[in-house]
C-alpha cells in the first residue's frame, strides 16, 4: 500500500519586502503552529514535524529587489506565540473611536477615488505605487509572480496533494487573478481544495476594478477552480476595508463556481515595539480562528 499523501499549506505574502524565504517560512510556521495547537494539538504537531506541510510564495525578493531584516520582527513574533490570545488593550485599540474613524474614511475614499490624494498619508502612498506597479506589469513583474505561484499549484495536483493556498494582503490579489488565469488562459486541470485569504483587499472597488476578468460577465468573470472560500479579516485592518467577500464574490456562489464563501472577524494582536499592527501576517497566523479553519481543513483532508 502506497503512503498516503501528505497535504500542502501553501502560503502567497503581501506587499512590502519580506525577510530571506527561509526566515521566513519558519517564523510563519512558528506562528501557524501556536495559532493551530490552541485548539488541535495533535494537528498543530503533526505540521509541525513535517519539512513539507507548509510553503511560501516568496515574491517579494523580485519585487523589491532586497529582503528585510528579519530580527526587526523577531521579538515581536516571539511575543504574539506565547501570547496566544488579544488583551483587553489589544481589542480596545481595535476597536477605538479613531481607528473607526479611520476606516471610514478610507472606505470613502475607495468609493470615491478623486478623494485618494487628500486622504493618503505616507505609507498609504508608498502602496498605491507599488499596487500601480503590479498592475500595469511594468517589465513583467505581476506576470512572472503569478507564474511563480501557479508552479507549485501544478506541481501539487501532479502529485496529487491537497492545497490550502492561504494569501494574505496583495498576495490574495496574485492568488485570485493567478487562479482565474489558471481558468480561463491555461485551462488547466486543477481544483483548489481551499482558498483562504486573509487581510485582503478583495472587497474595495478599486482593487475590484482592476481584477483579471473585470471586463467579462458571468462565468467568465470569475476563477472556476475553488471548492471553498475562506476569508478572515481582523477587526481594525484598513486593508480589509471591506471585511465580507461573500457579498461581492456571491455570484460565484450563485453560479455554482465555488461551494461556499464564509467571511471570519478577528483580533490581530500582534505588536511591533508596542505599536498594535493589525494587518500583520504573523498575527493572523498565530491567531487562534485561522489556527481553527486551517485545523479543520488539514483534518478533512488526512481523512
Amino acid at each position: 500500500m502506497s503512503a498516503p499523501v501528505e497535504p500542502l499549506i501553501l502560503y502567497v505574502p503581501g506587499l512590502l519586502p519580506k525577510p530571506p524565504a527561509d526566515l521566513h517560512r519558519d517564523a510563519l510556521k512558528r506562528c501557524l503552529v501556536s495559532g493551530v495547537r490552541i485548539g488541535d494539538a495533535t494537528v498543530a504537531a503533526e505540521i509541525e514535524a513535517s519539512d513539507h506541510a507548509f510553503d511560501l510564495i516568496a515574491w517579494t525578493y523580485d519585487f523589491y529587489g532586497e529582503h528585510r531584516d528579519y530580527a526587526i520582527d523577531a521579538t515581536a513574533v516571539d511575543d504574539v506565540v506565547d501570547t496566544r490570545r488579544a488583551r483587553p488593550v489589544d481589542i480596545a485599540e481595535a476597536t477605538s473611536w479613531q481607528r473607526r474613524a479611520t476606516r471610514w474614511l478610507y472606505h470613502l475614499g475607495d468609493r470615491l477615488p478623486f478623494l485618494i490624494p487628500h486622504l493618503a498619508n505616507e505609507k498609504m502612498v508608498i502602496h498605491m505605487n507599488d499596487l500601480r506597479r503590479y498592475n500595469r506589469d511594468i517589465n513583467g513583474i505581476a506576470e512572472h509572480t503569478r507564474e511563480m505561484l501557479k508552479l507549485p499549484l501544478r506541481a501539487a495536483r501532479a502529485a496529487r496533494r491537497p492545497v490550502l493556498l492561504v494569501a494574505h494582503s496583495m498576495g490574495s490579489v496574485i492568488a485570485y487573478e493567478a487562479l482565474w488565469e489558471m481558468t480561463h488562459e491555461h485551462r488547466d486541470d486543477f481544483e483548489l481544495d481551499t482558498l483562504l485569504t486573509m487581510g485582503s483587499p478583495l472587497g474595495q472597488a478599486y482593487v475590484q476594478r482592476r481584477l483579471r476578468g473585470r471586463d467579462r460577465e458571468g462565468r467568465d468573470r470569475y476563477p472556476h477552480n475553488v471548492r471553498r472560500w475562506l476569508n478572515v479579516a481582523a477587526m481594525g485592518d484598513l486593508t480589509a476595508i471591506d471585511p465580507t467577500l461573500a457579498n461581492d464574490y456571491g455570484e460565484m456562489l450563485e453560479l455554482g463556481l465555488v461551494d461556499t464563501i464564509d467571511d471570519r472577524l478577528v483580533f490581530n494582536f500582534f505588536r511591533l515595539d508596542g505599536e498594535l499592527n493589525v494587518h500583520a501576517e504573523y498575527g493572523y497566523f498565530a491567531n487562534e480562528k485561522t489556527g481553527e479553519l486551517i485545523a479543520e481543513w488539514w483534518r478533512s483532508v488526512r481523512s
